[in-house]
């Protein structure tokens, strides 16, 4: 009988049992999906995005589906870090074994920071993950990271902060990403994720007015896929960190694009929505492609597009 493939992984010094997260915003703190399945045979569990004070989240509506996707305008919507800490993290601590990477978000440089602070040696948290797709109030609401300067003056300051691993999600919503990728590294991310949602709407024809209370939201699903692929072979190729691949997966198959396209971990989220159980159903699909093709290790098949046999 062969040897089961090995599907351990290690990104930022942070070892994965295996390399299928969830991702954030799409999977709250873990307790939600206990009634499907047990979250620790996940190789990380992705939270809610946490911010320095609690959030209400944007007016609803909040979420409209689409032919092959799902608009969200959730408008991070969290019980705050404060909170966190002290109601949250000690049930996901009880009940999971696998790592916990808190994402993390704020509307100032200084709410990173302090965010930060606060997570910084705390028992159970394994890594932040920060989304710089938050709208920069000092800028006038432009995203951090929409500029290779603010991104890296953001992830800098969370730096000084923390000696936690982190991990930065890009968004698509830019010009040059691999810019953005690159800026980020030099200031001190350890991995990236990447994507984040694309900018969308969508308009109720009947009412003769945007569907999203919030008026734009983000797209995710299967429609956003081939834009996330591409950003993770451009950018899996620019940096020197481990790259995290998201956007539209749905299967195993789709996770094996990200693996191949330069990705060393994937992360699952609009697809959770869908079948709860679609990340234990990816990662049994990734096992059996592994055995039935002779591989040892996932990690042969990181880039494999692009560098060949």
């Amino acid at each position: 009988m062969s040897k089961a493939p090995d599907l351990s992984m290690e990104i930022a010094g942070l070892k994965l049992k295996n390399p299928v997260l969830v991702a954030s915003g799409t999977f709250g703190f873990g307790m939600e999906y206990c009634d499907y399945f047990n979250p620790s045979v996940l190789g990380g569990i992705m939270t809610k995005g946490i911010t320095l004070e609690p959030r209400p989240g944007n007016p609803p509506p909040r979420l409209c589906e689409t032919p092959a996707g799902l608009l969200n305008s959730i408008g991070l919507e969290n019980p705050g870090v404060d909170d966190f800490l002290a109601s949250y993290l000690p049930v996901m601590k009880e009940k999971f074994s696998t790592a916990i990477i808190v994402n993390i978000a704020g509307s100032t440089v200084e709410q990173y920071a302090e965010v930060s602070s606060k997570l910084d040696g705390v028992e159970g948290i394994d890594a932040l993950e920060v989304n710089i797709s938050c709208p920069n109030v000092k800028e006038g609401g432009m995203a951090f990271g929409a500029t290779a300067q603010s991104a890296a003056q953001v992830v800098a300051a969370i730096r000084n902060e923390t000696s936690l691993p982190l991990i930065v999600k890009l968004s698509p919503n830019v010009t040059d990403i691999v810019e953005i990728a690159q800026a980020v590294v030099d200031a001190g991310a350890d991995a990236l994720s990447l994507i984040n949602t694309l900018l969308g709407m969508a308009i109720d024809i009947e009412k003769e007015k945007p569907v999203l209370g919030n008026v734009f939201g983000g797209l995710s699903g299967p429609a956003v896929k081939p834009v996330a692929v591409r950003a993770v072979w451009q950018v899996s190729q620019s940096v020197d960190v481990p790259v995290i691949g998201m956007g539209g997966i749905t299967g195993a198959e789709d996770a094996l694009e990200f693996f191949m396209a330069g990705a060393s971990a994937v992360a699952i989220g609009t697809g959770n929505f869908t079948d709860p159980l679609t990340a234990v159903k990816t990662l049994s699909g990734i096992e059996e492609y592994l055995t039935e093709k002779g591989y040892a290790s996932i990690k042969e098949l990181i880039g494999k597009a692009w560098k060949g046999s």
